[in-house]
């Protein structure tokens, strides 16, 4: 596995998804029990699902940057920030979800994906604009 900017992008964004799914029959295994993670509407259940679909998105986050990466060509010095910048973000918010579907008081550790993401944003944006 090349873990070079921008190519482990593309490997984070197939992972990602290989996970989603993975983690998607799991909770699948128990989604049918009206009382699982405390209920369909419970604050637990949801962060539990918006954990699984943040495989999803952030792996297209990261399949969009490697192929804009590639296409645009972007060369620049802001390339491979953007690329761990997006990396750890796709990493760091199904994580955040779990810890705080059980430790409520965790809410501030989701800055973390959250200015991860924005940075990997902010990064491409400006290699886009030097083009």
């Amino acid at each position: 596995m090349n873990l070079e900017p921008p190519h482990i992008n593309l490997s984070m964004g197939w992972l990602w998804i290989l996970v989603g799914f993975l983690s998607g029959m799991v909770m699948g295994l128990c989604f049918h029990r009206d009382d699982w993670l405390g209920g369909y509407g419970s604050f637990r259940r949801r962060l539990y699902r918006l954990g699984h679909i943040s495989f999803f998105g952030l792996a297209l986050i990261n399949l969009l940057f490697y192929f804009t990466a590639r296409l645009a060509p972007l060369e620049g010095g802001w390339v491979g920030t953007a690329s761990w910048a997006f990396v750890i973000g796709a990493a760091a918010m199904p994580v955040c979800c779990v810890v705080m579907a059980h430790w409520r008081k965790a809410q501030a550790l989701f800055a973390i994906p959250v200015i991860s993401l924005i940075t990997g944003a902010v990064c491409a944006l400006k290699e886009i604009a030097s083009l």
